[in-house]
This record gives structure tokens, C-alpha cells and sequence, in this order.
């Protein structure tokens, strides 16, 4: 691979997350206005999200949850939809796995 093409790869993975930090990413998407990682805040914590969905390859689904937003499963408060232009595909891929992590 030439330096030209190898440099187009890396700003092509830069710039579709590959190097996320899912924190960051949060902050800046407004996740942590209601979420947090070990209290529950108008949203649950992360840590009961991570034990509710432990042992479950659930990284899709919750992704489209939070893309679609909604309400129900840890309470009455919905959960706004969440679009592209607030967090895209990698980053939101990644805070969903940092998430399951907590």
C-alpha cells in the first residue's frame, strides 16, 4: 500500500469512530444529562443496564433502542430517539459495548 492510500485509510477509520471514546462520544450526544454510570438518574446507570443485559449479544438492539427511543423498560420516562447527527454509527456501537461493560 503507497503512503497515499495508507493515509486515506487511517482518516477514514478516524472519521467513522474507530478510535471512539465512548465517553466523550456520551457527553457530547447529551446521554449523560440522564444516564451515569453507577446511579440512576432519569435514566437507569449503566451498571443496571449491564446487569440487566448481561450475558446477551444485545448490542444491536439496543443500538436501534436507542435510535428509536422509547420507554418502559426500566420505568415510565421515555427515552428520546437519538439520530446520526447526535451520535453516529461507530460511537454509538461503541458506548452501547462500553455500556455493557459497566
Amino acid at each position: 500500500m503507497n503512503k497515499h492510500l495508507a493515509l486515506l485509510a487511517v482518516a477514514t477509520a478516524f472519521s467513522a469512530g474507530a478510535w471512539a471514546n465512548p465517553e466523550a462520544a456520551m457527553n457530547k450526544a447529551g446521554c449523560m444529562a440522564c444516564h451515569s454510570k453507577d446511579k440512576r438518574l432519569v435514566g437507569p446507570s449503566f451498571k443496571d443496564i449491564a446487569a440487566k443485559y448481561k450475558g446477551q449479544d444485545v448490542v444491536a438492539r439496543l443500538m436501534d433502542k436507542v435510535r428509536k427511543g422509547g420507554s418502559g423498560v426500566f420505568g415510565p420516562v421515555p427515552m428520546a430517539p437519538n439520530t446520526p447527527a447526535q451520535i453516529n454509527d461507530a460511537d454509538l456501537k461503541a458506548a452501547v459495548e462500553f455500556i455493557l461493560k459497566s
